[in-house]
């Protein structure tokens, strides 16, 4: 009964490390998504429905059942995942993650989807620069470093291209969310910069899922709160 990691924006596996180590289960895979310090398999397209369709496809190579667990657009990725193929996993898990017609866009992701504008911010992105603003986020040194290492052109390129193809996944993705019938957890950071957390207790209300708010905390609660976010997980598995 493997429990399945899914990393966001601009991520690699290593921000799910923290965590994982203060987790009691061995039974854990870490997906990590194309383009993201790795190249793009031939004719994959790094766009919402390109990643769900292969996330989908690593999920049915795994034998389960699965307790998937996404952050960020992993989040977002498992929230689509669980709406169209809801028998596919046992349980769910995500957070810092927006799925809302009313949601919108935060700065950087707006400069991402605008043509010119977003190939002029990633050429700011060098890893000098990336791996401190994430410490500065709350990211430890050694997974900061990890995904600033990542971020090659190809990895750039497909921010640009996933979040342009997202303006509006709120409004496209949210009427799916009634699929849902797997049990559920929904976990943010109560400073997240990018998404106001009460956006994350709606949605759980939507869909009848738990719901952890963890305090004084930013966005990758994962790295930067790895007991709250292990305990929350580990309380979640022993209730099914």
């Amino acid at each position: 009964m493997p429990a399945v990691f899914v990393h966001g924006v601009p991520d690699t596996p290593a921000v799910w490390r923290p965590t994982i180590d203060k987790l009691s289960r061995n039974d854990i895979v870490t997906l990590r998504l194309p383009g993201f310090g790795s190249e793009l398999p031939a004719g994959f397209a790094p766009t919402k429905e390109g990643y769900v369709t292969w996330l989908i496809g690593e999920l049915k190579k795994i034998e389960g059942p699965i307790d998937l667990v996404g952050h960020d657009w992993g989040g977002l990725l498992t929230y689509r995942a669980v709406s169209i193929e809801p028998k596919l996993i046992r349980s769910w898990a995500a957070g810092g993650a927006p799925l809302d017609p009313e949601y919108v866009w935060h700065d950087m992701a707006q400069a991402w989807q605008a043509p010119g504008v977003g190939e002029e911010v990633m050429k700011q992105l060098t890893p000098e620069a990336m791996g401190p603003g994430l410490m500065a986020q709350g990211q430890p040194k050694d997974v900061a470093e990890e995904a600033a290492a990542a971020m090659t052109e190809t990895m750039k390129s497909s921010i640009l291209s996933l979040y342009r193809s997202a303006v509006k996944v709120g409004t496209e993705w949210y009427p799916e969310l009634s699929n849902i019938t797997a049990p559920g957890l929904i976990i943010f950071g109560e400073r997240d910069p990018y998404v106001d957390w009460r956006l994350g207790e709606k949605l759980a209300k939507h869909v009848g899922a738990k719901f952890v708010l963890i305090k004084d905390c930013g966005h990758w609660y994962e790295a930067e709160r790895p007991n709250e976010t292990a305990a929350a997980l580990e309380t979640f598995w022993t209730s099914l």
